[in-house]
């Protein structure tokens, strides 16, 4: 049986968000609740997510994560060194963007090593947060197919995205 993991980025998924509706539309879904979710420490995240996991059976895990959530997955996978099933991974946020000026702990780089688990990473042409060619370099380095949905932002409500059935299929792909 399949147990889907919520990785939201910076300031949570509100009540609209694709995230929250996966949540509610997926059985044996769990949202990952971090202590601090306005300035995040990356080491806090990713043990926030290891303790999540740490009782059920990895082969069973998918990780559904946007933005910012998308690199703690990435954090997570090269310091852990664990293989779930595998990870949608929703707009991943340029932390190395000069840009992206909020207040985040030991997110300054990238994550640049391969995931060792399938992963799927959704982009947009035009996401304020990612050019499309720095989101093709992730997808290249992390090893994940990427599915380019043209122009639809940061993929989130403000970019138009409460349900997304799309979204929902390639959660169930995985």
């Amino acid at each position: 049986m399949t147990h889907y993991f919520i990785v939201p980025g910076l300031g949570n998924s509100g009540p609209e968000h694709w995230q929250t509706h996966f949540e509610k539309t997926l059985r044996n879904t769990r949202r990952i609740e971090q202590q601090e979710w306005e300035a995040p420490d990356c080491a806090e995240w990713i043990a926030t997510i290891n303790t999540a996991l740490q009782n059920h059976d990895l082969s069973d895990v998918v990780l559904i994560g946007h933005s910012l959530g998308c690199s703690t997955i990435a954090h997570w996978a090269a310091h852990y060194s664990k293989r779930v099933r595998g990870a949608l991974l929703v707009a991943p946020s340029d932390m190395e963007s000069p840009l992206y000026t909020f207040p985040i702990k030991g997110f300054d780089k990238m994550p640049k090593k391969r995931i060792d688990f399938k992963t799927i990473m959704v982009t947009s042409t035009n996401d304020p947060w990612v050019t499309l060619e720095r989101a093709t370099l992730f997808a290249k380095n992390w090893g994940s197919t990427l599915v380019n949905i043209g122009d639809a932002g940061h993929v989130n409500v403000d970019a138009g995205f409460g349900p997304w059935e799309e979204g929902l299929a390639l959660a169930k792909m995985l």
